[in-house]
């Protein structure tokens, strides 16, 4: 089957998506509209050394690489993007990967780095085995986790799954909440009325604890103000705040896409700690996801404890390194 070069994120956009939606690695972070802002922040000095499969018309598989020295690469990068992998249409993997690695003797490669893959993904069920015949060298190593859990039908059928403790916590923080004489929450979606709080969102963040407000550099910033209004205008953003007394005190970032709602970012005001504003905001947005008919609720990647105290159940992120000799 015939493959081309990837140059753009723009050329087929339509088989783009269509392929995307059939391949077990649909995410958000596979999107042309995505990947296309992830570019324009962090592409200098990388060099686009993708392919399709296919013709324009009809593409059975896409490889978004990048190429950095003799090192190809997904487009993203672990600090922007949870999880990666190919577009593949069930039933041209071998035939993907074949091309895969042929590309990357054509490019005189010698690394293929892969991360963010998920334990569901093709690439790990394919590629090793296709890879040693050939004489490549390949190592697979656990990365990270993440986390998260199919939705019921009811909140409270929701809280009857919490194990006790955590169900228990969570009502008496609700309590706590309610106690507060002024407060409320509400969700944001059009990019003319996010635009203006997107600067919020980021000083909350900032505020939750040093590691984010280290996290947040000028060049991630910028990241996060392009992807949250391309997200907006596609109507997948849900930018939540918690107020107490008018005061912003709590944020949640998610997007939602294929009856998915993803958990993206959060942040809040320490000072208003003792309500539990961050995570009670984080459950209301679960708790939304639910009475929306929503399928899962995606914490995405991260250890982070409340996301077990909301339900959440880990699985393991790979990276996978093919070298040639």
């Amino acid at each position: 089957m015939a493959s081309a070069p990837l140059t753009s994120f723009e050329e087929f956009r339509g088989e783009w998506e269509k392929v995307l939606s059939v391949s077990p690695a649909n995410t958000l972070f596979l999107t042309p509209q995505w990947q296309e802002v992830w570019w324009e922040a962090f592409g200098d000095g990388k060099e686009m050394a993708g392919f399709y499969l296919g013709s324009p018309e009809e593409v059975m598989g896409i490889a978004p690489l990048v190429r950095s020295g003799s090192t190809l690469s997904f487009v993203g990068n672990t600090d922007t993007v949870d999880y990666n992998d190919f577009m593949i249409a069930p039933g041209y993997e071998t035939v993907f990967f074949d091309t895969l690695l042929d590309s990357m003797v054509e490019q005189q490669c010698s690394t293929l780095n892969l991360l963010s893959l998920r334990e569901s993904s093709p690439t790990l069920a394919f590629l090793p085995d296709l890879a040693r015949q050939r004489g490549f060298s390949v190592v697979v190593e656990e990365e990270d986790v993440a986390s998260g859990l199919e939705l019921p039908s009811t909140w409270d059928a929701y809280l009857t799954g919490l194990s006790k403790k955590d169900r228990h916590e969570l009502r008496r923080k609700f309590r706590r909440l309610e106690s507060a004489a002024n407060w409320r929450w509400y969700c944001l979606q059009d990019p003319e009325q996010v635009g203006p709080r997107v600067q919020d969102f980021i000083d909350l963040m900032r505020q939750s604890n040093q590691d984010k407000d280290t996290y947040m550099t000028p060049e991630r910033e910028e990241f996060f103000h392009h992807v949250i209004q391309r997200m907006a205008q596609l109507g997948l953003l849900r930018l939540y705040f918690l107020e107490i007394d008018d005061k912003p005190v709590a944020t949640s970032l998610c997007f939602d896409y294929a009856s998915s709602r993803l958990l993206y970012n959060s942040g809040y005001d320490t000072e208003f700690g003792y309500y539990s504003v961050g995570l009670l905001l984080n459950a209301l947005c679960l708790q939304e996801a639910i009475e929306q008919g929503m399928n899962y609720f995606d914490f995405l990647r991260g250890s982070e404890a409340y996301k077990a105290h909301l339900g959440g159940q880990v699985s393991v992120l790979y990276q996978m390194v093919v070298e040639r000799s």
